[in-house]
């Protein structure tokens, strides 16, 4: 029995990008039509528009569909969470962990949703220090808690596999709001991130 595997993509789209990248093929000295090439461009069409699925996704709507009126007012944290992107200069991925907090202002939202929001925005072209704001900005604004705390720790393989080479480098970025400008609230935060409770 022949293994058919179900995926849902733009024919337009798939069929444009496809074109696209048997001319790449073609540009850097490759044969496109050999067996192993034969259906690349397909796939690698695919593959982007996976990657950059983001773009019809909306972080506000993503929380919002998911909030809930609570008298919780401690740190809410959502650490380690993966992340896969695309640098936008050189389009190669860069990856890593952001570690999220909010202190909930009579409202709270789903916690599998703040990983969505990671998602929604991981998942264009992108810059760290960009998506770092990008986050913390829609949890300010959609649920308007008391502060809100992003960290990213990221490696990037246009440093790592191109330019300077340098394979043990990551890249930090942080961005904070409301009580985490506090030292008090952002030491916290720093070290609860750090902090092995398993």
């Amino acid at each position: 029995m022949a293994y058919h595997k179900i995926e849902t993509y733009d024919e337009a789209t798939t069929n444009t990008l496809k074109a696209h990248y048997q001319a790449i093929l073609e540009n850097v000295g490759e044969d496109p039509n050999r067996e192993g090439l034969l259906k690349t461009p397909e796939r690698v069409a695919k593959a982007m528009q996976f990657i950059t699925q983001g773009y019809s996704m909306d972080a506000a709507a993503i929380l919002n569909s998911a909030k809930f009126h609570e008298s919780y007012s401690e740190m809410v944290l959502v650490k380690d969470i993966e992340l896969y992107s695309l640098c936008e200069h050189h389009m190669l991925p860069f990856f890593g962990k952001a570690h999220i907090a909010y202190i909930p202002n009579g409202v709270i939202t789903g916690l599998s949703k703040i990983a969505h929001v990671v998602e929604c925005f991981s998942r264009r072209l992108q810059v760290q220090e960009r998506m770092t704001h990008q986050i913390l900005d829609v949890i300010q604004e959609t649920l308007k808690p008391l502060g809100v705390g992003v960290v990213i720790e990221a490696r990037h393989l246009c440093m790592m596999m191109r330019g300077v080479q340098k394979q043990n480098s990551v890249t930090t970025t942080s961005a904070f709001s409301g009580q985490f400008m506090k030292n008090e609230t952002r030491s916290e935060f720093l070290k609860l991130i750090s902090a092995d409770l398993s």
